[in-house]
């Protein structure tokens, strides 16, 4: 009797995994390519605002959660660890834990850097720390810089050169004065030492400062020439992405995007702005960005793909040889899976992407299973009718009425239906805007 049921619990437990299987690696979706079959399938589900992809050192996808968890993934599985949860993370809106980056260069050495919002007091602060990975956890914490921080506008992502130099992409923290003023950290790209110090070559003698005139910075990529692109979320127009170099402004909050009004014009020739290399109008709220230079889709080789909120999508813009422009642009998965926060490359060339579907702004329809991480992997043959990449329009706005307006400029707070976003944004139910 005992052997019995010991038999058809273990039947039980291997046709479960059986299943849980099946889902895992069921194909949602497939992309047709010029001549690259790409599926699109769920690694892992339910997870709390996933802000931030890297891939770590045990050859695993490292994410980590809004509210300061980090974890492992295993993405063959589905079967995540928690590897640390930060005590003194400060969430609200878009405060958190934000920016992750992994730099595994040296076997004695296995850092993660991470940077997130606390409020120790009062006052909000960002802070950039440095752990150290040890026997699988994350260990010995080091403050390597603290600067003011807001309930919003904090960056705040971070990238790793080949030079061992560390990238702070920081937001203005909401306050206008911060971005022009080159003595004040916010609105900025900082670079520092991995044990924060100050390098020597930075181009501002003893200063983290290495450009800035920045709104709020979203997604960093450096490209195999050593290109630093920003994805920046403008205003109510001219959402940005820029090519930083070492000692330029980019303009903010004087100018908004390309320098195409007279007074944006005069001022950049007084303080020698720099435009940047692509701008949105209407806004699609750009995120997370990888630079992707990987023969397991050759289409999509020497190429910037973004992650973007408002928008819905994922953008593959296609770089020069020289990675200084942007040549081509491709639209997929608009409005398939939500917002799309982050996307990371692994070392094999799948692409992994998370969604943002019930962060502090959610879309008015978030999945069941939101939040999720999606990969997007090279196959042999399509099993779903294949959706196609879409050029974006050409960029004329019809806005024939309030609604149209309203669509273009407030929904992504209000939301589409005029509901708004509880304790952020009021409900705009029964306005001209919404109805007329």
């Amino acid at each position: 009797m005992m052997k019995s049921v010991w038999f058809y619990f273990l039947c039980f437990i291997v046709v479960t995994s059986c299943n849980n299987n099946e889902v895992r690696n069921k194909v949602e979706d497939n992309i047709q390519l010029d001549s690259t079959i790409l599926a699109l399938t769920v690694v892992a589900d339910s997870i709390q605002v996933p802000w931030d992809l890297t891939w770590g050192p045990d050859n695993k996808l490292w994410f980590n959660e809004q509210n300061g968890s980090i974890y492992e993934l295993a993405p063959e599985t589905g079967k995540k660890r928690l590897l640390l949860k930060i005590p003194d993370v400060w969430m609200k809106r878009t405060a958190g834990l934000l920016g992750m980056a992994f730099f595994n260069g040296w076997k004695d050495s296995l850092y993660l850097f991470v940077a997130y919002t606390g409020k120790p007091a009062k006052n909000v602060v960002s802070k950039l720390v440095r752990y150290t990975y040890k026997n699988n956890q994350l260990v010995e914490p080091k403050l390597l810089l603290e600067i003011p921080g807001g309930n919003g506008h904090n960056g705040s992502r971070i990238e790793i050169s080949d030079d061992r130099k560390l990238f702070w992409a920081t937001g203005d923290a909401q306050d206008f004065d911060n971005a022009q003023d080159s003595t004040r950290l916010n609105g900025k790209i900082l670079r520092l030492n991995f044990d924060g110090t100050i390098p020597e070559d930075n181009p501002i003698k003893n200063s983290f400062v290495f450009a800035w005139g920045f709104r709020n910075i979203q997604g960093l990529a450096l490209t195999n020439n050593g290109n630093l692109f920003v994805s920046e979320h403008g205003d109510a127009i001219e959402d940005e992405i820029n090519l930083v170099k070492p000692l330029k402004n980019y303009g903010w909050p004087v100018i908004e995007g390309m320098h195409d009004k007279p007074d944006e014009i005069s001022y950049a020739k007084t303080h020698l702005t720099t435009e940047p290399v692509k701008s949105w109008t209407p806004t699609i709220a750009p995120s997370g960005m990888a630079f992707y230079n990987n023969d397991q889709i050759p289409e999509w080789e020497n190429s910037l793909l973004l992650a973007n909120l408002k928008d819905r999508s994922l953008r593959v813009l296609k770089l020069n040889n020289d990675d200084t422009s942007i040549t081509d642009e491709q639209i997929f998965l608009q409005q398939k899976y939500g917002r799309l926060r982050d996307v990371c490359v692994s070392p094999a060339g799948d692409v992994y992407i998370s969604t943002s579907n019930r962060d502090w702004n959610p879309y008015n329809h978030p999945a069941a299973n939101d939040d999720r991480i999606l990969k997007i992997s090279k196959v042999n043959k399509a099993v779903k009718t294949p959706m196609k990449g879409i050029a974006p329009g050409s960029g004329s706005v019809m806005m024939n009425n309030g609604r149209d307006l309203y669509k273009i400029y407030c929904a992504s707070c209000h939301q589409n239906d005029g509901g708004g976003s509880a304790s952020t944004f009021p409900a705009l139910k029964g306005s001209l805007l919404v109805t007329g």
